[in-house]
């Protein structure tokens, strides 16, 4: 029976266990026992977007650690953003260091876009652009595009003009370049795969040349510097930071190609004093953790490291970009919710990783500049 004493009695118990409970709950929790932020890989997947939670306490969970050599290069209070995205297929970011901006292209839309570093605005830059792919700026600030749709290169002159800086090679149109790089001694290189060959991304058309690597020299003569045999399907490029070393993309089998086409490799080739590239080597071939992470665009900083987009399809947690030393090592990687086609450096300091991925613009602080002009 239970009687009134003995109703008190359990009250009081009962009240002083709640009350263990509500201390014992109001307690820290260990480092151990706390969530991590969310990430690209996590479900609920992370939200990039504005209204997104935060990501970052200490190391933006999506900016992944390969080999400790990695961990210098990493700013540990700087968060992947997403700048923008509304975007068809996005390519080839550049950045101006003359206005501050960066331009990239969204090549079925035919437009050029440009993100402002003061305000963050985004505005259309060109349209139509040409269904332009690659762009660069050289070293006296003027930004070289590679157009689809027209088959050439052209640069973009300070008064407003426009120079072609190639069409044609030997007589015959070219396939439709696709990345293009300055170097210091005043020549322009670039590559010309098929892939601007279709509808989508420009004009379906006869191939008049096999797919190949050029160098334009300041005359404006083009040679063939590397051609398919070496390096089939050429795509993205960069020079090392002393210009000695040339990286050049190998991706897969484009509009017309005859043979097997490219296998999603990066190779690299010594660049002499006269222009003239040798001694090609397979830089890696971007097989991580049996995942096939196919290469795009790549940038190279001031400490030698090579900075490469990914296309790793439906692998979620391998779109994005992978880092390597020269000795071809790999040691980091940022992982993105949509595949990376090209990336840049910019801002103010040459420190801000840019990022062309599929239908967005993304970026991070890193902890190192990027070499030459973007």
């Amino acid at each position: 029976m239970l009687t009134r004493r003995r109703f008190v009695e359990a009250l009081g118990l009962s009240t002083a266990v709640a009350g263990l409970r509500g201390v014992a709950a109001a307690e820290p929790v260990g480092q151990s026992q706390m969530p991590g932020p969310p990430s690209t890989v996590t479900t609920p997947p992370r939200d990039f977007g504005p209204n997104g939670a935060p990501t970052t306490y200490f190391t933006d969970p999506d900016v992944v650690t390969v080999d400790p050599l990695f961990n210098r290069f990493i700013l540990a209070n700087s968060a992947i953003t997403r700048l923008w995205t509304g975007g068809l297929w996005c390519e080839g970011p550049a950045w101006s260091a003359q206005g501050q901006y960066l331009v990239w292209s969204d090549i079925p839309s035919n437009r050029q876009l440009r993100w402002l570093e003061d305000d963050g605005r985004v505005t259309v830059c060109r349209h139509p652009s040409n269904n332009s792919n690659g762009n660069t700026f050289d070293f006296e600030g003027r930004q070289l595009s590679c157009e689809h749709l027209t088959r050439r290169v052209v640069r973009y002159e300070h008064d407003g003009s426009t120079t072609v800086i190639a069409d044609a090679y030997n007589g015959k149109r070219l396939n439709s370049p696709n990345d293009v790089v300055a170097h210091r001694d005043g020549s322009y290189w670039f590559t010309d795969p098929p892939y601007g060959r279709s509808l989508y991304e420009g004009q379906p058309g006869p191939r008049e040349l096999p797919t190949g690597l050029y160098r334009v020299d300041k005359s404006r003569k083009v040679t063939l510097a590397i051609p398919e045999e070496q390096v089939p399907d050429p795509n993205g490029l960069a020079f090392s930071a002393d210009y000695k070393t040339l990286y050049v993309v190998s991706t897969g089998k484009g509009p017309g190609d005859s043979g097997p086409g490219g296998k999603g490799d990066l190779f690299a080739f010594d660049i002499s004093a006269d222009g003239a590239a040798s001694n090609p080597r397979r830089f890696a071939d971007f097989m991580i953790d049996g995942v096939k992470c196919g290469p795009d665009g790549v940038r190279c900083d001031v400490d030698g490291n090579l900075w490469v987009s990914s296309n790793a399809g439906r692998a979620v947690g391998y779109n994005g970009v992978t880092v390597w030393t020269p000795q071809g090592k790999l040691i980091g990687r940022i992982r993105l919710p949509e595949v990376c086609a090209n990336i840049c450096f910019g801002g103010p300091k040459r420190n801000r990783l840019f990022m062309a991925a599929s239908q967005s613009l993304y970026a991070v602080y890193v902890n190192t500049q990027g070499a030459g002009p973007s």
